[in-house]
């Protein structure tokens, strides 16, 4: 899982200074697929699509130390928050990326929070209003069965397929007012559902970074 911000290998000729940074949000419960599709996304689309690292991978990957109390999980969804907050503001105001492609957005971390959503909001300073609004579009990809392929080659992944499943479903419904979420199934192929993600992210693109892009 990469920690630093990749941008999409196929060259672009376009004008990107008047396009302004849309944010997409990749989220869904562990194991959903969010950094292969992120992968993906690098290898399929132009220069101006940036692909922003997962917040939490930062934090613990950096050695944030990970406490299973109460005191340790407000923190550590504090620092994810901020972290993430801050990598969306330095993508923005470069100015650079037509599309933003986050990995899970700053909404997740009430799935993970350990209070109710008025406190999460209370300690980072925002609102769930506020938020919504960064977000152009939310991409959701469902966490799959044991069955369908969970695992936990990600080593910062600790959950259960149960436990992921039931974080999958939170997810889903702290995202539920958002105009332009969609969902995405989880299938026995995954590449019918990295089919539908890129084309999703496709249409998010202006006109003269999609004819770049790889059908």
């Amino acid at each position: 899982m990469t920690t630093r911000l990749v941008t999409g290998m196929l060259d672009c000729h376009c004008a990107i200074q008047p396009h302004g940074t849309k944010f997409v949000a990749i989220t869904g419960g562990p194991g959903g697929g969010k950094s292969a599709i992120l992968e993906m996304a690098s290898h399929y689309f132009c220069s101006h699509v940036v692909m922003l690292p997962e917040a939490a991978s930062i934090v613990f990957g950096g050695g944030f130390p990970r406490h299973f109390t109460e005191a340790g999980r407000r923190a550590a969804q504090r620092a994810i928050y901020h972290v993430q907050s801050e990598l969306e503001r330095m993508v923005g105001d470069e100015g650079n990326a037509a599309v933003a492609l986050c990995d899970r957005g700053t909404i997740d971390g009430l799935a993970y929070w350990p209070g109710n959503n008025e406190e999460y909001w209370t300690e980072v300073k925002s609102s769930l209003e506020h938020e919504l609004t960064h977000y152009r579009a939310v991409i959701h990809l469902r966490t799959p069965k044991a069955v369908q392929g969970y695992n936990h080659q990600n080593q910062l992944r600790i959950e259960s397929p149960d436990e992921a499943r039931m974080i999958d479903e939170r997810i889903v419904s702290i995202w539920s007012a958002h105009p332009r979420r969609f969902l995405i199934e989880s299938h026995a192929n995954f590449l019918e559902k990295a089919r539908e993600a890129l084309t999703l992210i496709r249409a998010e693109l202006p006109q003269c970074c999609q004819a770049h892009a790889i059908s």
